[in-house]
């Protein structure tokens, strides 16, 4: 399974859904689905420009967690 982070990192900088996508160029509802760990796809060009903003490597915005065997 894989984390996204994204969600910690705004809080962290008190950022809003809108403030990304506003400063980043993309659409409010890919940074919902990411925001909200929903996303099942996305594009190499918004985690460049999410690792743009945020100053950071992608590994620190998405982690492979391992699910957690029954």
């Amino acid at each position: 399974m894989i984390k996204c982070h994204l969600s910690r990192m705004m809080g962290e900088k008190k950022l809003k859904i809108a403030d990304v996508a506003r400063m980043t160029g993309l659409h409010r509802n890919t940074v919902t689905l990411l925001y909200n760990e929903t996303a099942t796809r996305v594009d190499l060009d918004a985690i460049d420009r999410l690792c743009e903003l945020f100053e950071c490597q992608v590994g620190e915005l998405f982690e492979r967690v391992r699910p957690e065997l029954k």
